[in-house]
């Protein structure tokens, strides 16, 4: 049997002093997050249950076969690309906000393995990415997110916070973006455009949403 076709282990309750500690079972108080941050975004807010944890946790996408991996794959959602690495946007189609995309390098790595010569280009690529998503005129800064809880290969958010949107500033920006009207389809298409042409302008190419 190779690795790719190992069957996961039977899972169960993880076992750690944390894991002893933690509520399990009980529905927490969410109050303390209603008008939090600079600049107050949640009116009511409530939590499920918390749920067992339970380990080993199933394999990520392209986790036991990378040749599964979404990522690695040709996709109708990249903007832009160059040797080393691949931005997608409108992957779920308009979002509330001006710019939702994906950065990822084009080979199959994880953080915690990817090669001193990707890492050292994630930091001008993210530079890249700020900068080429500000050239969207609705567009005052560019969030990063990093959660990587869905496919075992390396990759990042792009979330363009608009300008003036101060209930947008910190984490609270991917929950707007959920709950904002979905914008016009051509606004999306001419947006992902400015943000292609800008990184090309830098170099790698520019590819036309769909």
């Amino acid at each position: 049997m190779s690795a790719h076709d190992e069957v996961p282990a039977e899972q169960h309750p993880a076992d750690t002093d944390w894991h002893r500690w933690a509520p399990i079972g009980q529905t927490l108080d969410a109050s303390r997050t209603v008008g939090s941050g600079p600049v107050p975004s949640i009116a009511a807010f409530g939590l499920l249950p918390l749920e067992p944890m339970l380990v080993p946790e199933k394999p990520r996408g392209g986790e036991l076969d990378p040749s599964k991996c979404h990522h690695c794959k040709p996709s109708e959602f990249t903007i832009w690309q160059d040797d080393e690495w691949r931005v997608s946007g409108g992957m779920q189609g308009p979002t509330g906000i001006p710019f939702v995309g994906a950065i990822s390098p084009r080979r199959h790595v994880k953080l915690e393995d990817a090669p001193i010569e990707v890492l050292a280009g994630l930091g001008p690529v993210l530079q890249r990415v700020s900068e080429a998503t500000k050239a969207i005129p609705a567009v005052a800064r560019c969030h990063f997110s990093r959660w990587n809880d869905g496919s075992a290969h390396l990759h990042l958010w792009a979330y363009a916070r608009p300008a003036g949107m101060m209930q947008g500033r910190g984490a609270i920006l991917p929950y707007w973006e959920q709950s904002m009207p979905a914008m016009p389809e051509e606004m999306m298409q001419e947006y992902l455009e400015i943000v292609a042409n800008a990184l090309a302008a830098g170099g790698g190419e520019a590819f036309p949403y769909r």
